[in-house]
């Protein structure tokens, strides 16, 4: 009986004939670890004692955070690049761009191969007619180790896609009709074999476009059989003869399915589900915010290229952001020599480092709370790529939304851009009520707020803490601080458990220069959100002794942490500068100023 495609590469590296339903263990011809998920990678290889069976065909690919601007990306980066040194390993570094994008353009794998990646787009591959899949990091362990991992052939579903679309239609509006054919899980479990006219004169641009949304389909891998350019491109890549992998005549399938793609015109997906697309047109005129061209759908140096012509001597609509990420530092490049960066930057463009999209959140492309994207990406479910609503079209498309500032296609790009609505009056603040803010007012709501504190003192003999080590860089993002307090000190060595151990009513007591560093607003607030009394120290840094003012928490310079002990019970006069000890004892300090005091009995400068 003949063989589908996935049936004879995978039997290929099983060394036996296999069918849809069989588990085998397959060798892995190239062998890939991304910044997300690489660290855990390592760090099952080292748990349990194992290494590295073949150097030469395992990789890192860095593509999540190309800029290692998260504290976590950076620290799990690292630790790959350190097992990578041990082992002799290449490592695809933030300079280099999508990792399966790379896989292709540098020869890793070529067609009727095999590769894995904690990636869950790295069925990419099947762009060239290989196989590629994403896997946990307990099975790229494996395969770093042995070589080697089980899988279960798929059944294959043979699509042929009927008909040319209309000529303003492009691989990604094709895909999105793909997607709405079959839905999130049309595909699910199966591989998929993909034919028809406009298939065969399909680029590798596209191919790769409709290659990464599979995922999107439920699908295990959509697989072309490769035409002559992408053989062509292949040699050229891997530097050596290639074998293509195409179905046996009598290859049986799952299903048999046509969609028909004729006259197909320009697609847009909806805010939340890849699947549920529609016509551009019926969507005319929607306003955006901000649009985003790239990711490993549409980051290829074809698609940004066709951007670029549409943008080419036009402007971005004013207040709408267009990001842009190519998806290797190659594109990058080469963008650069044949002008099509400049394209970018003169229409207003923001130009990121090579690598995945927004949505990955160590990536430019995310949104803010009600936010409207048009986004060349894959998927937009809710969250996936910030807190806004995310549509998903062509990278033509995308580019004329941003000159338009609203929904449209490149070939109804109005005269004038859609501009954001501004009320004809600025909004005003809520009239206060009568008599707040008056003297008796503020010393009415002062009862509230007592100017003696009496709590148990946590006393941290240390100069010069940081703001980071109050409250580290990592959590910047947070706003809301009910959620601050469990992060406080646990960047200052010795003191990571306070959080966990401190208790309303508390009173903590440090040496000089408390807060010194960054002007964050968080290193203030944390403290509020654990309910701790008063801060004591010899003295503030410049800005934190502001900042803690501003939001009424009460901080007192005093030289005390050199006599009190950690645990004690202490009373503060806020008005006295008079630290009060059990045993009668007294320790002097700065009482407020009048500003202070009276800041701090409102509740905060900006307290009405």
């Amino acid at each position: 009986m003949g063989k589908t495609i996935i049936e004879t590469i995978i039997g290929n590296h099983a060394g036996r004939d296999v069918s849809a339903g069989d588990m085998v263990d397959i060798t892995i011809d190239a062998r890939v670890a991304r910044d997300f998920g690489g660290a855990n990678v390592v760090k099952n290889l080292t748990d349990n004692g194992l290494g590295v069976a073949d150097p030469q065909r395992t990789f890192f690919t860095f593509d999540c955070n190309p800029t290692g601007s998260d504290q976590k990306y950076a620290a799990n980066q690292q630790r790959c690049r350190l097992f990578a040194r041990q082992w002799g390993l290449r490592v695809y570094d933030i300079d280099a761009g999508i990792g399966t994008h790379v896989a292709i353009d540098e020869g890793l794998v070529g067609p009727g191969e095999t590769l894995v990646s904690t990636d869950s787009h790295a069925n990419i591959l099947g762009a060239i007619g290989a196989f590629g899949q994403g896997m946990g990091d307990q099975d790229i362990a494996h395969a770093f180790a042995h070589g080697t991992t089980w899988f279960v052939v798929p059944p294959t579903v043979r699509v042929t896609l009927r008909g040319l679309p209309s000529a303003a239609a492009t691989p990604k509006d094709v895909t999105l009709a793909l997607n709405k054919h079959f839905g999130a899980n049309g595909l699910l479990g199966c591989a998929a074999e993909l034919y028809g006219p406009y298939i065969d004169q399909l680029d590798l641009g596209g191919r790769v476009t409709i290659a990464s949304m599979g995922t999107e389909m439920g699908a295990i891998i959509l697989l072309f059989p490769p035409n002559e350019a992408v053989l062509e491109f292949c040699r050229r890549a891997t530097g050596r003869a290639v074998q293509p992998v195409f179905a046996d005549p009598d290859a049986r399938y799952e299903k048999d399915i046509t969609v028909d793609i004729d006259g197909l015109t320009p697609m847009i997906s909806r805010p939340g589900h890849p699947e549920d697309v529609v016509p551009v047109r019926e969507l005319q005129g929607t306003k955006v915010d901000s649009v985003f061209i790239g990711s490993c759908t549409n980051g290829r140096y074809e698609d940004l290229a066709a951007a670029a012509r549409v943008l080419q001597g036009r402007k971005v609509a004013p207040g709408v952001v267009l990001k842009v990420v190519p998806a290797t530092d190659r594109i990058w490049q080469r963008m650069l020599t044949d002008g099509v960066l400049k394209i970018y930057k003169d229409a207003g463009a923001l130009v990121g480092n090579a690598g995945c999209g927004g949505c990955a959140a160590g990536q430019i492309g995310q949104n803010g709370p009600g936010e409207v994207t048009v986004s060349t990406g894959n998927r937009n479910f809710a969250g996936k790529q910030g807190q806004g609503q995310v549509y998903l079209a062509s990278p033509e498309t995308a580019a004329a939304c941003a000159i338009a500032g609203a929904i449209t296609t490149a070939d109804a790009i109005p005269a004038k851009p859609a501009v954001f609505a501004v009320p004809p009056e600025p909004p005003r603040p809520a009239a206060r009520p009568e008599g707040r803010g008056s003297g008796a007012e503020t010393l009415s709501r002062a009862s509230g707020r007592p100017t003696k504190v009496k709590g148990r003192a946590w006393v941290i003999r240390q100069d010069n803490i940081d703001t980071d080590m109050i409250f580290h860089n990592r959590y910047l993002t947070i706003t809301d601080v009910r959620e601050m307090g469990k992060y406080t000190f646990d960047n200052l060595k010795g003191w990571e458990d306070f959080a966990r151990k401190a208790r309303p009513g508390d009173i903590v007591v440090t040496g000089k220069n408390f807060g010194c560093g960054s002007s964050r607003q968080q290193a203030v607030d944390c403290f509020q959100s654990l309910g701790v009394a008063a801060l004591v120290a010899e003295s503030f840094g410049a800005i934190y002794e502001r900042n803690a003012v501003n939001a009424g928490l009460a901080i007192l310079c005093a030289p005390a942490a050199a006599e009190l002990r950690d645990g004690e019970e202490i009373e503060v006069d806020f008005q006295t500068g008079v630290i009060r000890r059990a045993d009668g004892g007294e320790i002097r300090g700065r009482p407020f100023s009048a500003a202070q005091l009276k800041i701090y009995e409102r509740g905060g400068l900006l307290a009405s």
